[in-house]
């Protein structure tokens, strides 16, 4: 059996092999943006019932009764109010849900998307 340098037997080691070390790999740093976002934005209008608005803001949008009802009288009062900020993708589904539901129901409300600033 061969030994290692200074005459000491190497039991790690059977004849023939190197021995290496042992490295630590390193991880490429990756930079990565977060999505761009944007906010879901509902408009007042003098057809859609109240009740229908919260029911949709509790539906679609999880919110509470109560704050359902504060977003709802806060488009009423000010002429839109901000349900929500979303990537855009889930904005846009949302809004198109909403927007598909309040038709099949025979309400025009209407909901928009705008980027996030």
């Amino acid at each position: 059996m061969q030994m290692a340098s200074g005459g000491k037997k190497d039991n790690n080691r059977r004849d023939g092999e190197r021995k290496e070390g042992i490295g630590v790999l390193e991880r490429e740093k990756v930079n990565t943006k977060r999505p761009k976002l944007y906010r879901v934005i509902l408009h007042n209008d003098d057809y859609t019932t109240q009740e229908f608005v919260t029911h949709v803001l509790v539906l679609f949008f999880h919110k509470s009764p109560t704050e359902a009802a504060h977003l709802m009288l806060q488009a009423h009062m000010t002429g839109i109010a901000t349900i929500g900020v979303y990537t855009k993708d889930i904005a846009e589904s949302k809004v198109n849900k909403v927007m598909d539901y309040a038709r099949e129901n025979e309400h025009p409300l209407l909901l928009s998307m705008e980027p996030d600033e």
